[in-house]
């Protein structure tokens, strides 16, 4: 496994709604290999993660809120699934700067499930191609994206690297993936 000690990686959550594997599982991931991973919110407050977007999961802290993300520190965002936790950062103006920072620089950006949404928001699907949850193919093909059913798809176009994921299935491959990116 790559050493990722030197990388900083942001996680964006909602503190209510955000599917707890697809929260937990990268960030185990990424701290396993080293990495550093601080995870953003609205609030600096508790982060109540769902399971199939109803049944409670465990609960988080958020390490920062997102106006005080200084984006520029870290190396990769991470955008969880969970359709509430979608629904609630596509129309986050916060959130909606942080990513565009990312892209606008050249950092690499992975996204899973729902997690595509605040892409389709911020404009940032056109002329990408990414695969997610199969509920949002139509509105990732509306905001100028090519959909495709694939496991982990990693798409280089334009300014700044997408690895997208379609499902909590999928978390071994999107994992592997973000580990191999911020490794190389």
């Amino acid at each position: 496994m790559a050493d990722l000690s030197n990388k900083k990686v942001l996680v964006l959550a909602s503190n209510r709604g955000v599917e707890q594997d697809e929260l937990v599982s990268p960030v185990e991931s990424l701290r396993s290999a080293g990495a550093k991973v601080e995870i953003a919110a609205p609030q600096q407050d508790k982060i109540q993660t769902l399971v199939g977007d109803w049944d409670s999961g465990k609960i988080l802290e958020a390490d920062l809120a997102f106006e005080t993300v200084d984006d520029e520190k870290f190396d990769l965002l991470l955008v969880p699934g969970g359709t509430l936790n979608a629904d609630n950062l596509r129309v986050d103006d916060e959130a909606q700067r942080i990513i565009k920072s990312f892209a606008a620089t050249g950092r690499p950006v992975a996204s899973i499930c729902h997690g595509p949404w605040l892409l389709v928001e911020t404009g940032l699907v056109r002329g990408k191609t990414l695969t997610s949850y199969q509920s949002i193919k139509t509105d990732v093909v509306n905001a100028g994206g090519q959909w495709v059913d694939e496991e982990v798809f990693r798409c280089p176009a334009g300014k700044f690297v997408l690895i997208t994921s379609r499902n909590p299935g999928d978390l071994d491959a999107f994992n592997a993936a973000i580990i191999e990116e911020l490794g190389a």
